[in-house]
């Protein structure tokens, strides 16, 4: 299996996206850490370890991929899928996350992280693609969390399933959480089998 693939910035720095390593754990959880103490993105109230961080990226790709994109000079990003539930019959459903340092925002990095995600599930014969999204009550915006990700899900195709209200408690605040959804399969019949990651030989 390759392992990275070229893309631009706005001002033409290169970087690549490739599978993570468990050296990047350090870099990950700096990118991590100001979501954790300074945003409601993420219901963690601490912010992992290193050691907790390898255990991470260890655990997904045993079965899932965790992609970084990077520069020759540093990682901008990550994204990876997991499992949606633990049961047997859920294997063609993954949830997936992403995370930008703050200089990556806005440069498409996101999108290209989340494409190729989507290219590799679809290898995998995953038919769903899901995300839990942090919302303001009422879809009001605060310091702390935003509308944004819902729409940029929106803007990759997802759509609304589920909201649960008030069910996140963080800052001093209550938060709603949403789930959304994207078909990437034809959900035939019978399924074809899940394949794990280290199984696939696609180019990433």
């Amino acid at each position: 299996m390759a392992h990275s693939m070229n893309y631009k910035l706005k001002n033409g720095e290169e970087y690549r996206i490739r599978m993570a390593k468990i050296d990047d754990a350090a870099a990950l959880v700096n990118i991590y850490a100001p979501y954790v103490i300074g945003t409601a993105i993420t219901f963690e109230y601490d912010i992992p370890s290193v050691e907790e961080f390898k255990d991470r990226i260890t655990q997904h790709l045993e079965r899932y991929p965790y992609l970084v994109a990077e520069t020759d000079k540093e990682i901008l990003g990550y994204a990876y899928t997991g499992v949606f539930k633990d049961r047997a019959a859920y294997d063609w459903a993954v949830e997936n996350s992403v995370y930008l340092c703050d200089r990556a925002k806005g440069q498409g990095i996101g999108k290209n992280l989340y494409k190729k995600l989507e290219e590799i599930s679809k290898a995998q014969n995953i038919q769903n693609l899901y995300s839990c999204i942090t919302v303001p009550v009422n879809e009001l915006d605060d310091e702390y969390v935003t509308m944004a990700s819902v729409h940029f899900h929106e803007h990759m195709g997802y759509r609304m399933v589920g909201k649960f209200l008030k069910c996140g408690y963080k800052f001093g605040r209550w938060y709603d959480m949403v789930w959304m959804e994207k078909f990437i399969g034809n959900h035939t019949f019978p399924a074809e089998n899940f394949i794990p990651l280290p199984d696939l030989t696609i180019d990433i």
